[in-house]
């Protein structure tokens, strides 16, 4: 089964996620004696991050380097991949399920007429065997998808859930001659706003560090930070603290926000309502600090200190200060 993967940039970078992407489409390509492809899409100078697509698993890159993907086009980015795919026999199109992943991915599919299972959690099987596990009803239960054999399809895959793909690759970059027209696009980005530059998106953040309304009023979320920072990850947020204004609704974590799935999670004055526990449950490890034994976010971490945040946080933070510093 040969598969073609999309890989996400961004000002010429190559997203976390892509990487991951491909590794899954690496595993699956191997099971089946297939080829995988990438599809890199972006403005002038983007050719250099093919190297990377073959060292992490592309056998091929189609590439679309042309000013026309450069901000991204839902509409441009559709009628790319699509003839990309048109362009092999592919079985499958993986997608990162990222912000511009969950956009392109549904439209591809669509323009294809294939089927999409979204925002997958875990690949199980191989070859004509495999099935995909994703979360429904806000994370409190999962199912379990299979393909019809014969059928393409198209995946996409949560950040932070699977490894990045390693290879000793050299791929074949191939020009792609995707035939999008500026009168293709419909609707057009004019300028892109960053709130707060420089900080870490909980979205990419490998750790994360979040605050509820337990935090007690905005002066106090630079504690958050100061140990997010301490452990290198993003300052994270419950809906209730982004409600009440005290921080930028980016940080949000949860359904309405943004799910995530890092390494570490740790939540700080977090209850753990359903709509939270949604967007980090699949967090491979996570951490509660609540004064509450009875708060529900006990019942899915993996450690639970129970005790006032404003004494146990700062002495976390100056704890990793002092591993890092030695």
């Amino acid at each position: 089964m040969n598969i073609l993967a999309f890989a996400e940039q961004r000002s010429g970078s190559l997203k976390k996620a892509s990487l991951e992407v491909l590794g899954v489409a690496r595993r699956l390509a191997d099971a089946s004696s297939g080829s995988v492809a990438a599809v890199l899409l972006g403005g002038p100078g983007v050719s250099g991050s093919a190297e990377a697509l073959g060292q992490s698993g592309a056998d091929r890159v189609f590439l679309g380097e042309d000013a026309l993907f450069e901000p991204y086009s839902g509409d441009a980015y559709m009628l790319a991949v699509a003839k990309a795919f048109q362009s092999g026999e592919f079985g499958v199109v993986l997608f990162p399920a990222t912000a511009m992943g969950k956009d392109l991915a549904p439209r591809v599919s669509a323009k294809l007429d294939i089927g999409l299972v979204s925002d997958v959690t875990e690949v199980l099987g191989e070859g004509d065997g495999v099935r995909f596990k994703r979360p429904i009803y806000a994370g409190k239960a999962y199912s379990t998808l299979a393909p019809k054999p014969g059928k393409a399809y198209a995946v996409s895959l949560r950040p932070n859930v699977f490894p990045a793909g390693e290879s000793a690759r050299s791929a074949e970059v191939i020009p792609l001659d995707h035939g999008v027209a500026s009168t293709d696009i419909r609707a057009l980005v004019e300028r892109l706003a960053t709130a707060e530059g420089g900080l870490l998106d909980v979205a990419e953040a490998d750790i994360i560090v979040s605050g509820g309304r337990g935090m007690k009023g905005p002066e106090n979320f630079p504690m958050i930070q100061e140990l997010a920072e301490a452990f290198g990850g993003a300052m994270g947020a419950s809906r209730a603290a982004v409600d009440a204004g005290w921080i930028d609704h980016a940080h949000q974590v949860g359904q309405t926000g943004k799910v995530v799935s890092p390494s570490l999670y740790i939540a700080c004055g977090i209850s753990g309502a359903i709509q939270h526990l949604a967007g980090m449950s699949t967090s491979k490890v996570i951490v509660a600090v609540n004064k509450d034994p009875e708060a529900p976010i006990f019942k899915v971490a993996s450690y639970g200190i129970v005790g006032d945040l404003f004494e146990i946080v700062p002495k976390l933070t100056a704890a990793v200060k002092e591993l890092e510093s030695s």
